[in-house]
């Protein structure tokens, strides 16, 4: 189920569409004690605030109720019970969607009614009417086709309706599909499916599967309690999905009534859908348009939806181990395939001490490992300077020794002392030039070795690195295959830990443990005699930045959207000050940084959020305050 956050913040709430799935304890052929039970998780829905709240196929008589649809007395109580159920929403902001038998023209059919503005505003007939199985629907009702009516979208406003009837989602085109094409950013569907061994699993993947289909929320509820068991049993299965996650899902066979909610975030679908080329209308598909009158509301305090501080870290720790494991095989294959492409056996690598690094040299044993070539073939430098500490670079030779990597030692004191004073540098004053010819010179001798060894220089730098700019141009920021491109720092330490657990791995697991607990530093700067300089002092938490990057780039969020969704996600771990600062910083850095991004050495993209501008982002390097006033 969602969680409901009230965070204490000075940061405006974004919109968010506001949906809820209610299961009633229904009585078959029961309508007047049914729609009573309806109205109180009606109430419910308004008092919480739901944008659009959603019932069972059928709810007002039964799924179950069988023959006795046929009964004057039931279908004419059910069209009272609308009108009643109608009256209900006057001067409300919450549409309704009741499932009911209804007399059209000279048939009876499986509905779904809009309910709004005091009025039934709408019908859907069900499309589809399942007759197999357990199932006999087409002895009872007709069929939507037989209307000869186009699929309708409601217009609420900031948000679009679509709906649905429980095996309209089932068949090979559901009428959704066209919904969402002619602008509907929220599915309904108003079910009765029965439970058998599996199928709630069955149902959790066609509803997840079908929101990321359609970019969309998709809100689907079935019958439950007080349906008839003669033959079958209803759980009350419900879920609330947007663009392939559950946000929200009631638990089945309960006696009491259920009513879940769930924030669903139109703005994201809808930038979903701007992107997606592919998402485009079949003109040939006519849709009608409706419009909705709903009161107007005031906004929620709270928010009805779970946002994950490390967007790019699995919760769970298989899910989190299998996403490792499945980086490093692409980055292993890709750096399989570059060094095909480039005709060489052999990698240089410089190792630092650091997480990125160690990330690479165990990218570039595993490549090297499922290649058939010897470990020996990979030239690993350490190249210590004036700030390196001994315990770094104990770790860097330790872990490349091991690894049977062919390791040199080389210095680079001298040379950056030698560099530093052909151009006039004092030699001591530690400022930007100091740290940057260091950089520099670790690529230049990176890059004569791979000449000398007919190899490929592998790169280290991380994607949550080359969002901040937080590299030196043409110094680490260069290499001739960068296997981390694509790999955000909060995810780094996962795959290297998840690599510490594999046997190849065992003589190495200890300095890789101490490897990932050892502090970030570029190590540019101080005596050397510890870790001085310290990364995230400089450009912010990299939890912090990484969850700025996934919401700017996976989702093109405002700034005050991301502040707000950040005050939510970190509950109190960051004040908004801190969250207002680095988030200025992140845009600052990410803005001006875009000119190292165009000159980008290839690399393998392994998720999602990515900023090759080969592909995934085309920024002009020139760009200015395209984000408007960051949040205060």
């Amino acid at each position: 189920m969602s969680t409901a956050h009230t965070p204490s913040t000075r940061f405006p709430r974004p919109r968010f569409t506001r949906a809820a799935a209610a299961v009633p304890v229904v009585r078959v052929g029961a309508v007047d004690r049914n729609t009573e039970a309806i109205v109180e998780l009606y109430e419910s829905a308004c008092t919480q605030h739901a944008d659009v709240v959603v019932f069972p196929e059928l709810a007002l008589c039964g799924y179950t109720i069988a023959d006795l649809v046929h009964q004057r007395a039931v279908v004419e109580a059910c069209a009272e019970a609308l009108d009643h159920l109608a009256a209900a929403t006057v001067d409300r902001s919450t549409v309704a969607l009741v499932g009911a038998p209804l007399v059209i023209g000279p048939k009876l059919y499986n509905v779904a009614a809009v309910l709004c503005g005091g009025e039934v505003a709408a019908v859907v007939p069900k499309r589809w009417l399942p007759t197999y199985g357990e199932f006999y629907e087409q002895r009872w009702f007709a069929d939507a086709g037989d209307l000869n009516a186009p699929p309708t979208v409601f217009d609420a406003g900031a948000w679009h309706l679509g709906v649905e009837v429980c095996e309209d989602l089932w068949v090979p085109e559901p009428p959704s599909g066209r919904l969402a094409l002619g602008g509907a950013e929220v599915i309904a569907n108003l079910s009765a499916s029965n439970e058998i061994l599996g199928k709630q699993e069955w149902r959790r993947t066609l509803i997840r599967a079908q929101s990321g289909r359609l970019m969309c929320g998709y809100v689907y509820v079935s019958s439950g309690v007080g349906e008839s068991t003669a033959d079958t049993v209803f759980g009350g299965s419900a879920f609330i999905a947007e663009n392939g996650s559950i946000l929200a899902e009631a638990p089945r066979f309960t006696r009491e009534p259920q009513l879940v909610l769930a924030d669903l975030d139109v703005d994201a679908l809808a930038r979903d859908r701007w992107r997606n080329t592919s998402f485009r209308p079949d003109p040939s598909c006519e849709v009608e348009h409706v419009t909705l009158r709903i009161a107007p509301a005031e906004p929620p305090a709270d928010l009805r939806r779970y946002v994950d501080a490390h967007p790019f870290v699995p919760d769970d720790d298989t899910a989190r181990r299998e996403r490792c494991e499945e980086i490093l095989a692409i980055a292993a294959n890709g750096l399989i395939s570059a060094m095909d492409a480039a005709r060489c056996d052999h990698l240089v690598l410089g190792v630092s001490g650091g997480l990125d690094s160690t990330l690479a040299a165990v990218t570039a044993v595993r490549a090297l490992d499922v290649a058939g070539r010897s470990r020996a073939n990979l030239h690993v430098l350490v190249m210590p300077g004036p700030a390196s500490s001994g315990r770094t670079q104990s770790n860097a030779e330790v872990l490349a020794r091991q690894l049977g990597a062919s390791v040199r030692v080389v210095s680079i004191a001298e040379l950056t002392e030698s560099a530093l004073g052909a151009i006039g540098h004092d030699g001591t004053t530690e400022d930007v030039t100091f740290e940057n010819t260091q950089a520099r010179l670790r690529t230049l001798l990176l890059m004569n070795t791979a000449n000398l060894e007919r190899a490929l220089v592998v790169g280290t730098g991380d994607l949550s690195e080359l969002a901040l700019g937080w590299c030196t141009f043409n110094g680490d920021h260069m290499s001739m295959y960068n296997v981390n491109v694509g790999i955000p720092k909060t995810l780094v330490r996962h795959v290297v830990a998840t690599a510490a657990a594999w046997d190849e791995f065992d003589p190495v697991a200890e300095v890789l443990h101490d490897i990932i607990d050892t502090p970030i530093s570029p190590e540019l700067t101080g005596g050397g005699s510890g870790i001085e300089q310290r990364t995230e002092d400089i450009v912010g938490p990299y939890e912090l930045a990484d969850f700025f990057l996934y919401r700017f780039v996976r989702f093109g969020d405002r700034p005050d959207k991301v502040a707000y969704l950040a005050a939510v996600a970190f509950d109190g771990r960051y004040g908004d000050d801190e969250i207002a600062h680095w988030l200025g910083e992140f845009l600052r850095r990410f803005t001006a940084s875009q000119f190292k991004r165009d000159a980008l050495p290839n690399g393998p993209k392994v998720g999602t959020v990515a900023l090759s501008p080969r592909a995934d982002w085309r920024m002009s390097p020139q760009a200015g305050d395209w984000f408007g006033d960051a949040p205060q």
